[in-house]
């Protein structure tokens, strides 16, 4: 895991005073070091029978999509509004600023289809359990979920329902 932390770069205060963004471009850019991402997110779920992964808008996209590759599963975005065409089974839910919500096609999963849900960062949960909850009104089943980094502090693991896997590759 240090040769992909090493990849991440700290920036502080942005996007306001306070705040450390954790900037993934470095490790995109790095084949090896991405790759290596990309294995580590597999690993937990290899041989769990994932059938779709559902990557969250947008950078749940990048690790999503490479995710699916690796695991021989579907690839579901899960889109902000006014992004896929209708029909679509949307979710609201609160920000620590606001609201926003999470879209899919009506039809992206199966009843049953064994889905995993995959992000960039876990900070609040509130966009992860939103994904959750639309996971669920498609009627899918939730393996679990992954993420890149996850910020403890923020206290997003303590929302997330006990007894679904939550797996994280780097804690800050």
């Amino acid at each position: 895991m240090n040769e992909i932390a090493a990849l991440i770069r700290a920036i502080p205060d942005f996007p306001k005073p306070g705040v450390t963004f954790r900037d993934i471009t470095p490790l995109l850019a790095d084949a090896g070091g991405f790759a290596r991402c990309i294995d580590a997110l597999a690993e937990p779920w290899l041989g769990s029978g994932v059938q779709a992964v559902c990557g969250i808008e947008s950078r749940g996209f990048i690790f999503g999509a490479a995710l699916a590759q690796k695991l021989h599963a579907g690839f579901v975005p899960l889109r902000k509004p006014g992004k896929l065409p209708p029909p679509v089974v949307g979710v609201d839910y609160q920000l620590e600023y606001g609201h926003d919500r999470l879209e899919a096609r009506d039809d992206a999963l199966r009843p049953g289809e064994r889905a995993l849900l995959i992000d960039d960062v876990l900070a609040t949960g509130g966009t992860l359990l939103a994904a959750r909850r639309l996971v669920a009104a498609l009627g899918a089943e939730l393996v679990g979920a992954g993420v890149v980094i996850e910020l403890p502090a923020l206290q997003g693991r303590e929302r997330w329902p006990a007894g679904v896997p939550l797996h994280a590759l780097l804690r800050y």
